[in-house]
Formats: structure tokens, sequence, C-alpha cells
């Protein structure tokens, strides 16, 4: 079944995929603090009017996403990477680690 709202199912579908994740980060930028990760498999048959890049969206529209996505979405998870993982492995592995953390949480 192809999607007009999610156009990367029309190829995903030729090739008989069950279920695709979206992962990614924030927290990458702050001197201190933890970084986190959020992962979601989105229903292709419930799609989300308006979803698109969080940094092209108000914090109104992010906060009213965040709760379709909570209650459409097949599965979704957020991890972290603490500040003391960040120091000992680096930003860019911490940020892998929260990112995989996430996927892993997905059910």
């Amino acid at each position: 079944m192809a999607s007009e709202s999610y156009p990367l199912f029309e190829s995903l579908d030729e090739a008989r995929t069950a279920h695709v994740a979206g992962v990614d980060e924030a927290g990458r930028g702050p001197l201190a603090g933890a970084v986190f990760a959020a992962a979601v498999i989105l229903d292709p048959a419930r799609p989300i009017e308006g979803l698109n890049d969080s940094k092209k969206l108000t914090a109104r529209r992010r906060e009213l996403l965040f709760d379709q996505i909570r209650e459409r979405a097949l599965a979704w998870c957020i991890a972290e990477a603490s500040p003391e993982e960040i120091d000992r492995i680096n930003i860019l592995q911490a940020s892998l680690l929260a990112m995989q953390r996430a996927v892993s949480g997905l059910n």
C-alpha cells in the first residue's frame, strides 16, 4: 500500500518490509546534560496530518503532534545517555547509544 503522507513506504512496500522505525536524537549541542533519542514506528494506515521536521514546526504544533504520535504509532520509545556516559564515550557515541536504546525499547 503506497502512502501519499509517507512516500518512503511506497518503495518499502515493494521490498515487503513489515515495519520501519524512525529514530532521531536531541541534545548534542549543549555542553551539559543528557542526550535523548526517540524512536517510532508509524502506522501507514493512520497518517498524521502535518507531520514534518520538528525544526519547521511551532512548539504548540510539536506538542499536538506528540500526542497524536503516541496515540497512533504502532510503537514508540524515548531513551537517553547520561552526562557520565557522554564524558566516558564522547557525545557522538552517546547519541548513537541513546538511539540504540530507543530502537531496542520499541515493542
